[in-house]
């Protein structure tokens, strides 16, 4: 089993989706607009609470709320490192550590005034593998710090016990066997605590549906500002889960931005991996040239332990690689020499990005102000279609349920025959896939095209400057890195005078994870801006 290995902190425990726009398409307030017109669904029919706690029951009734409130102190905000450590110390166990996420779902997700829906299924097996998991609690030492953290997938990740959905109706049956990633987090010794909501099929599904709705999780929402500010998407049940202390740590997935929008719009920090350091096997796609799972966590150590759980070559997909470097040591990190671009329109614009960069620089960082290249990627719609149209069926044949689908037409035609239901945003992407065609030599063409102007868009400032990294905002510049494989990670900035959050993003080139970190935990140690929503605690 990998060890993974925090050095700062050993003496101390042994510490996709699609964004249809290059920036989100709302980053504003909502409140300006009737509640029935900002969705048209808010809660979902689909999801039974009867069925959901069913395996619960007599567990929760056991865990009182004084009990709750007694180890909250213990739990809350706190990184998995700490929470390791108490659990090492005997105050806590990781039965109850699994209880109290429990507890807080079905306080805050659903069916109340601070409903979220952003879980939409539980591992009915949680409590048991947990208990399993106390049971072998003097073999501490030899685990990795992942070891008995609950953990919450998208549910387009494959997991054994529940289905994987997509967040349609289409695969409300879809049962699967574990994606690899999943294997590789179980092997850790991960317990899987439930899938998470997203904008449905990745935010590839409908173009006037807001980020975060699914037919089957119902409506997403921002807990600092519920029905008020944009939650980001794809991977919106992941981030918002997360940052309301609904579960430790979530997975997501990114094609161009699904990562990185919501965690910086719920105000926490999210990991674009380069595209094959972690497998796709098992996961629903849009684009099997773009598409990578992601950790999402409320602090960037938290962020590389689950990041290193999920590493390893997966033999079934063509594009994996096993990662040699995930003993990431913050102890002696600094940014002193380290140059980062940043680009000037943001400087002039964003009063928390030039904040951000103060930090930096007080830090040690060097900052080169520049503007950025006119580059346009043409046919980055296209490119989507065109894979979705190939990617689609292989799931299905390698990876899905024995379903009645086979192809991307049978999934419309199936919506269409409860239109209102199964889509009520309709569904103009993946109807304009239907209309799309073109031969192996143009797709290949295309990608070699795309990959070509993303790369350019980042590599010629940092040969220019002599960069280290570039530093953006949100997913604003995601599709360039999507295009580029270039990795990315973001973290809380702050909070703009409506109190919405943004996220600094960091990127760098392919296979620099280990600097990403870095560069991150320093900016998040330095900077201390990320705070729980006000009314989630």
């Amino acid at each position: 089993m990998k060890r993974f290995f925090l050095l700062f902190l050993l003496p101390a425990i042994f510490s996709c989706g699609n964004d249809k726009n290059s920036k989100e398409k709302n980053t504003g307030t909502l409140d300006s607009l009737k509640t029935e017109e900002k969705f048209k669904v808010l809660d979902s029919e689909n999801i039974s609470q009867d069925s959901l706690w069913a395996p619960f029951e007599r567990d929760l009734a056991e865990f009182s709320e004084k009990k709750y409130e007694a180890i909250k102190p213990l739990i809350f905000d706190k990184n998995i490192p700490e929470i390791q450590k108490v659990i090492k110390s005997g105050d806590l166990t990781y039965e109850e550590l699994s209880l109290f996420y429990l507890y807080r779902i079905k306080e805050f997700d659903r069916e109340n005034e601070l409903s979220l829906n952003s879980v939409i299924s539980l591992n009915p097996n949680l409590l048991k593998e947990a208990r399993e998991k106390d049971e072998r609690i003097n073999n501490f030492e030899e685990n990795h710090l992942i070891t008995g953290i609950p953990v919450l997938l998208k549910d387009n990740i494959n997991t054994q016990n529940m289905a994987t959905t997509a967040g349609a109706i289409a695969l409300q049956n879809n049962r699967t066997e574990d994606a690899f990633i999943v294997e590789k987090l179980k092997e850790n010794g991960a317990l899987i605590l439930g899938k998470a909501n997203l904008s449905e099929w990745a935010y590839f599904f409908c173009s006037e549906c807001p980020s975060g709705y699914s037919a089957i999780g119902g409506q997403t929402l921002n807990p600092y500002g519920r029905m008020i500010f944009d939650t980001g998407g794809s991977s919106s049940g992941s981030a918002v889960a997360v940052a309301a202390n609904l579960a430790p740590v979530a997975v997501g997935s990114e094609t161009s931005g699904s990562i990185l929008s919501p965690s910086s719009q719920n105000s926490v920090v999210g990991l674009k991996p380069t595209i094959g350091n972690l497998s796709r096997g098992g996961i629903v796609p849009i684009s099997s040239f773009l598409d990578t799972p992601g950790p999402i966590t409320k602090s960037v150590i938290d962020n590389a332990i689950l990041y290193s759980a999920m590493t390893g070559e997966d033999p079934e997909d063509p594009l994996s690689v096993e990662v040699k470097n995930t003993d990431f040591n913050f102890e002696s990190t600094n940014l002193v020499g380290k140059r980062f671009g940043a680009f000037k329109q943001l400087m002039e614009a964003d009063s928390l990005y030039k904040r951000a960069i103060n930090d930096l620089k007080n830090a040690g960082a060097e900052i080169v102000e520049f503007e950025a290249a006119d580059i346009q990627l043409e046919n980055f719609l296209r490119l989507l279609s065109l894979d979705m149209k190939n990617d689609l069926p292989e799931y299905f044949e390698n990876y899905g349920d024995e379903t009645r689908f086979t192809s991307v037409k049978d999934i419309v035609n199936f919506n269409i025959e409860d239109s209102i239901t199964r889509m009520p945003y309709g569904q103009a992407l993946f109807e304009g896939i239907l209309r799309e065609s073109a031969d192996s030599s143009y797709l290949a063409s295309l990608k070699s095209n795309l990959r070509e102007k993303g790369k350019a868009y980042f590599d010629l400032p940092m040969r220019e400057y002599q960069l280290d990294g570039i530093l953006s905002i949100n997913n604003y510049h995601a599709g360039f890195a999507a295009v580029a494989h270039y990795p990315a990670i973001t973290v809380p900035m702050g909070y703009d005078d409506q109190g919405a959050p943004k996220g600094l993003t960091f990127f760098a080139k392919s296979s620099q994870e280990d600097k990403l970190y870095q560069w991150a935990y320093v900016y998040e140690q330095a900077s201390i801006r990320r705070k729980s929503p006000k009314k989630y605690k």
